[in-house]
Formats: C-alpha cells, structure tokens, sequence
C-alpha cells in the first residue's frame, strides 16, 4: 500500500472530529424537532452553504452526460436512506449506540468488496477490519438489551450502515469528470424534495418554533457535518481504495461516544475502552503502510 499523504490525514482527522460530535447534536434536535422536519431543514441548509461554495468558487453546476442514474442512486443511499435511518435509530437508543451501527458501513464495504466486485484484500487490510469488526462488536456487546428493547433501532442504524457503503461504491466506481462539489451538491439536492415532502405529509406543519439550542444543533448539523463533511468524505472516497476510506470512518464513533459522554452525560465502560484502543491499531494497520523486505 502506499503511503498516505500527510493532507489525506489531516482530512481524516478533520472529518472524524466533525462527523463524530454531530451524533449528539441528533439528539438535541430531535427532542424538539420531529425526524423528517429536521432533515429538511438540515438539507436545506446544507444546500445554501454549497451553493454560496460553488459561486464564490466560480465551480460548475453541470453533471456530465449520462450520469444522472448513478448520481441518482448514489444520492438515494448516502443522503436518502443515511439521513432518515440515522435520524430514527436516535429516536429509539442512545446516540452512541446508533453511530456504532451505523459505523459497520466498513464491514459491509469489505463484504460486497469481495462478494460483488472479487477485491482481494492485502494480510494487513484484512487483519485492521477484523480489528476494526472486533472495536465494532466489543461495543455493541453491551448494547444488545437496548437493541432487543428497541429492534427499530437496530434495524435503523444497520440500514444506514449498509446503503453508506452501497453509495460510496457507486461514487468510488463511477468516473465524474469535471465534478468536485457539484458531486454533493447534486445528491443533497435530489434528496430534498422527497424528504420535504416526507416532512409536510408525515410532520405536517410547524406550530412553534424551535428553541435557540435545537436550532442551532439542526442549523449547524446542515452546514458543517452535512454539506463540509459530506463533501470532503466523497474527496476521500476518490483519493483512497474504498476498504481504506471506509476503515477510517470507524473512528467516528469512538469520537460520538466521548462527545455523547460530554455533552449528554452518556456511559462510558471497559469495552468501550478496548474498543478505541482496538479502533486505533485497526487505523494504524489500515493507513499506515508496512515497512517493506
């Protein structure tokens, strides 16, 4: 494997960090907001803030002939089906527990990976998912009164998992000249309409505002997470083989319990410790390249 660039890095980080502590902003949100009132106004804003990028960038708009239906489905699984699955499990357990489902998006990548597309996988990339599945089952062990509880949760959080790792497919194989931002623009523009409607037929009309906090959480989810974030994964997803893009993506919810830990006051347990030390020799396996003989 070669190296990553110290910038691919930095990315990673920077993006493990923002994806990480929105987990906890659902939560806030939804306690005022209901699901599909909040994703519209998450996109919508995320939409605004793409927008004003893509002019004061001078960017083009175009998608290039024949691309339509895979950026159609693309937006169905990365923005679609993420964003309503996500915003439900939150509904029925904790914050934390959701993003961990969410985050099997790796081990998905590497079963369609090697069902679907025949991707061998290198001893070392094999060995950090496995690490990585181990970091995901250690924190899922204690979960699995809350999961029996509320099954909608778990059903939830593992669809998102599995349609993320369709999508990032579907960008990853799929060529898109001339398309940088455009790429997210277009796929959260796609989703909107539908998911506004979703809001007007399911939510109805707002009575009252929301307050200052649950706005803020909703305003700022659409704007950074949403529109930055979403963007510089889809860079990542170009830049790096889907197994690696989608590996580093486990560290978001070592970052989503600590900051659930903070801001809601969400346990933290023994597992959960040995779940980031194993996220952290998975990270190291999957990015850092083995010393050559």
């Amino acid at each position: 494997m070669n190296r990553i660039s110290p910038k691919v890095l930095a990315l990673l980080g920077l993006l493990t960090l923002v994806w990480g502590t929105n987990w906890p902003l659902f939560r806030i949100a939804l306690d005022e907001l209901p699901v599909w009132t909040f994703r519209t106004i998450v996109m919508s804003t995320a939409v605004l803030m793409l927008t004003a990028i893509l002019v004061i960038r001078g960017e083009s708009f175009a998608v290039p002939r024949g691309k339509w239906p895979a950026l159609i489905a693309a937006s169905a699984m990365n923005i679609g089906v993420w964003n309503i699955a996500t915003s439900l499990a939150v509904l029925y357990i904790p914050s934390g527990h959701a993003s961990v489902l969410a985050y099997t998006m790796p081990l998905w990548v590497a079963v369609i990976g090697f069902a679907v597309f025949g991707q061998r996988l290198t001893g070392r990339l094999l060995a950090a998912i496995l690490i990585g599945a181990a970091a995901v089952a250690a924190l899922m062990i204690p979960n699995f009164r809350d999961y029996a509880q509320a099954p909608l949760g778990l059903f939830w959080g593992l669809l998102a998992g599995f349609c993320w790792a369709i999508g990032t497919f579907i960008v990853k194989r799929t060529a898109w000249p001339g398309m940088g931002l455009s790429l997210t623009f277009w796929q959260v523009v796609i989703c909107l309409p539908p998911i506004a409607l979703g809001a007007l037929l399911f939510d109805g009309l707002p009575t009252q505002w929301p307050s200052a906090k649950a706005l803020t959480a909703t305003i700022y989810t659409g704007a950074i997470p949403m529109a930055l974030g979403t963007a510089t994964w889809f860079a990542l997803v170009k830049l790096l083989p889907a197994q690696v893009a989608a590996l580093s993506s486990i560290a978001i919810p070592i970052v989503a319990i600590v900051s659930g830990i903070a801001i809601l006051h969400e346990p933290l347990s023994g597992l959960q410790a040995a779940a980031i030390a194993s996220t952290v020799i998975s990270l190291w396996l999957a990015l850092v390249p083995g010393r050559r003989r």
